[in-house]
This record gives C-alpha cells, structure tokens and sequence, in this order.
C-alpha cells in the first residue's frame, strides 16, 4: 500500500514539474523573425512584418509559396525585383502591374539587406599584399 502511494505522488510531482517546465504561450504576443526591432509586430499567419501593404504581398507571394521563402532572404530592391522576373519566366506567376513597386517598398523595409556590426569572429583581412606562390 505504501509502495502503491508513493508511486502515485511520484508520478504527480514528476508531471507538474513537466508543466511548470513548458513555457505559456499568450495569444497577444508576437514573434520577430528578422531582427529588425525588437518591437516589430508580425502576422500570426505568416510571420511577415505587419504593414499596410501586407495584403498586397500575401496576395501576390504567400499564394503560391510559403512565406518562409520571403523571411529567410534579404534581398536589395534590384535583387527582389530580379527575383520577381525569374518567378515570371520561370514560375508562370503573373504581372503585378501597378502594385509591383509597392510590393517591392515592403520587401526592401523589412527583408532588405541589413547593416550588421562587428558579430565577434575575426575581421576581414585588409591591405593584404599576396604573394604569388
């Protein structure tokens, strides 16, 4: 009996301690997927930078991709609209007209190229004088 109610209690503490350990999850909090700003806010349904012209790029981009090919890329407005054109050539998606350079405005703001610091590896050699081998 007592080998029975330890059990019992063990098992209880043993699944609270795994409750206390999973992290809540809010439904008002937002995630960051590029470190634009820690205050960035973001569509809970794709994870893209909330904009007024959100709507425009999940039509034209998230209806046949995934958004996640947006979120990994940082691309300048030349290599978003080139990548735009071989999505055309290659891809059947269609002309996007009028909206293209307000597609463009929020691809460049939020997924453009990002100055980064100094991140703490080696900094690149200069003045280098290589000789020849």
């Amino acid at each position: 009996m007592k080998y029975w109610l330890n059990s019992i209690l063990l098992t209880t503490l043993l699944a609270l301690l795994f409750l206390a350990a999973i992290p809540s999850v809010h439904p008002e909090a937002k995630t960051v997927s590029k470190p634009l700003s820690d205050t960035l806010r973001t569509d809970p349904e794709t994870g893209l930078a909330l904009d007024e012209k959100l709507v425009l790029v999940k039509a034209h981009c998230t209806s046949c991709h995934s958004s996640k090919l947006i979120l990994q890329n940082r691309f300048t407005r030349d290599g978003w609209k080139e990548k735009i054109r071989w999505m055309q050539r290659t891809q059947n998606l269609w002309d996007l007209g009028e909206t293209e350079p307000a597609v463009l405005d929020y691809l460049v703001k939020y997924y453009g190229p990002e100055q980064r610091a100094f991140d703490g590896r080696r900094k690149p050699m200069s003045k280098v004088a290589w000789y020849p081998l």
